[in-house]
């Protein structure tokens, strides 16, 4: 069976959930051999391994982290030419895409980016997308060279698929080009105790209907007793109630969660585009005409202000 190419998201050891998705895919269409890079690469062996990685090739060297994403592409590069796989997947993050598009052009294929599913096809692996604000969904697959595909998270379950997982150290050579963007200081991000926006399963989102910072403690409270993500739409952020890394949409993250609560968001295109994938989709508005009911799996006509307090009484009662 062909070798799948498996670019691992890690935090100094400790790997993302996207990555073990994308171990799920990869053994629909080949046998996934992972590739880790940087600090901690070595110590991701046994979680990849328990999730279908038959090789996991790891380096580590202070370009990863110094320096901006052409030493990652330069390793996967390396990678791509010790395995010559049947394709190579990589988590659909800003960073993600920027690395699968560098490597595509470089190495002649054609890339997809955001799949939300993947497939085995007698030509090559069959990519799903959801187009067009997401208001198509499409197939397809690469046609020139080895397929480089970005796959958007919770697009696949994590299972459990044991295999070897034999560490093999993978030579770099980094290009000229590797050192051009240093990176001089970092500042770690303050943590709220909840889900990544982007791999959550459940996210809860406010809008203009909000009506102030102040009231985004409502939404947070709905979200905290579901163990969700708060997520805001542009109108919110831009109106300064909730920070821009919370923004979901066209202009801010894509989201494609088992459950989204749209909370007084009355669901512009532009919104629409980032969430519209979600499993089950459930709107709170008190406009009956609002666009975003057009959408969902189910809405609630009324009052954000007397249907969330309630939600989230009843729910922190059922869960005792």
């Amino acid at each position: 069976m062909a070798e799948v190419l498996v670019y691992v998201d890690h935090v100094d050891g400790a790997v993302r959930k996207p990555t073990l998705e994308l171990l799920t895919l990869a053994r629909r269409v080949g046998e996934p051999v992972a590739v880790a890079l940087g600090s901690g690469a070595e110590a991701t062996a046994a979680t990849l391994a328990e999730h279908g990685a038959t090789r996991v090739l790891t380096a580590d060297a202070a370009e990863f982290a110094d320096y901006l994403v052409v030493p990652k592409v330069d390793a996967l590069q390396a990678a791509y030419e010790a395995v010559s796989p049947a394709a190579v997947l990589v988590p659909s993050s800003a960073e993600g895409k920027e690395i699968a598009a560098r490597l595509a052009v470089r190495i002649g294929s054609g890339i997809i980016t955001d799949a939300i599913d993947l497939e085995a096809g007698d030509e090559g692996p069959v990519a799903t997308q959801s187009v067009f604000a997401a208001a198509f969904t499409t197939k397809s697959r690469v046609s020139k060279g080895t397929p480089v595909i970005t796959v958007k998270p919770n697009s696949a379950p994590v299972e459990a698929a044991p295999a070897a997982g034999a560490v093999e150290a993978l030579a770099v050579s980094f290009s000229e080009k590797a050192t051009g963007t240093k990176v001089v200081s970092r500042t770690p991000r303050e943590s709220t105790g909840r889900p990544e926006l982007t791999e959550a399963a459940i996210v809860v989102s406010g809008g203009r209907g909000v009506n102030g910072a102040e009231n985004f403690a409502l939404i947070e409270g709905l979200a905290d007793s579901l163990g969700a993500a708060v997520g805001a739409s542009r109108a919110a952020v831009d109106a300064g109630w909730y920070p821009h890394t919370s923004q979901v949409g066209q202009t801010g993250k894509s989201v494609s969660p088992q459950l989204y609560i749209a909370t007084g968001i009355s669901g512009a295109i532009q919104h629409r585009a980032g969430m519209q994938t979600s499993k089950t989709i459930v709107a709170i508005n008190k406009d009956p005409e609002a666009p975003i009911f057009d959408l969902v799996d189910y809405g609630v006509v009324g009052d954000l202000f007397e249907v969330v307090p309630q939600l989230t009484e009843e729910i922190k009662t059922r869960k005792g």
